[in-house]
This record gives structure tokens, C-alpha cells and sequence, in this order.
């Protein structure tokens, strides 16, 4: 009788479905973590600290309140529309485009009520327009 030695074969591992599952994961992790960033934003909100503005000649004040009034150079505006606002805003500019506009809003006013004003100015054709801010410690 004759018996052959049979060979060894190496055994063979396949490396292409752990790449696959590999992959899938690096994926997964990646989309995760981008969208976790957004949840854990802290954001810290800039104070003024600046000398007081000197008077303009050419200033329209529009002070919005807590309950979304507003006020416009110290004259209540009736109602709350922008149509409203933006009509009062053109007749205390007098047809006078360089005016700057100050929006003077209460810390609890509505995110809604600021942009009525931007809006309203807009459409009255008043283009400069800044925040007011109080001085630190105030």
C-alpha cells in the first residue's frame, strides 16, 4: 500500500466581510458624532462695554416689549402687524433713506417681534439699522 502524505493547506482567513462590517461602522460612528456636536453647543453671548453713543440727528428708536408692543420714538404703534410697523417706521423717517435704525428690544421680547421690525424697516426702505445693547453691570 501506498499512502501519499497529503499537504497542509494554510488555512485562509477572509479579510473582506470584516472590512465590510468595519466599514459599516465607521459610517455609523461618523454620522453620530456629527450631529451630537450640535446638541452640545454652549454659547456665550458678547456684553457691551463701550461709551455711550453720542445723539444722532437722523435716529428712529423702535423699542419692543415683552409682550411684543412697540414703541417708536417714544409714540405707541397701534397693533402688531409689520404693515403697521413698517408704515409708522416710513413716517418717522420723513422720506429720508440714511436714517439709522436702533431696535431697542426687552431681554424676554420674542424672537418674532425683532424680526418684524428688521422686516418692517425693510420695507419702509431703511437699510441701516443696530441693536442697543446696556453697558456691563446695569
Amino acid at each position: 500500500m501506498k499512502f501519499r502524505q497529503r499537504r497542509s493547506e494554510d488555512p485562509e482567513i477572509n479579510l473582506i466581510p470584516f472590512i465590510d462590517v468595519l466599514l459599516v461602522v465607521l459610517i455609523f460612528l461618523m454620522l453620530s458624532t456629527t450631529y451630537a456636536k450640535f446638541t452640545e453647543l454652549q454659547v456665550t453671548l458678547p456684553v457691551a462695554d463701550a461709551e455711550k453713543m453720542k445723539d444722532r440727528p437722523r435716529e428712529i428708536v423702535v423699542a419692543v416689549a415683552a409682550d411684543g408692543r412697540y414703541v417708536i420714538n417714544n409714540q405707541p404703534v397701534e397693533g402688531r402687524s409689520v404693515e403697521l410697523l413698517s408704515t409708522a417706521l416710513a413716517q418717522a423717517a420723513a422720506g429720508q433713506n440714511d436714517t439709522v435704525v436702533i431696535v431697542s428690544a426687552d431681554a424676554s421680547a420674542a424672537h418674532q417681534s425683532v424680526v418684524n421690525v428688521m422686516d418692517a424697516a425693510r420695507r419702509a426702505g431703511l437699510s441701516k439699522l443696530t441693536f442697543a445693547a446696556q453697558a456691563q453691570g446695569q
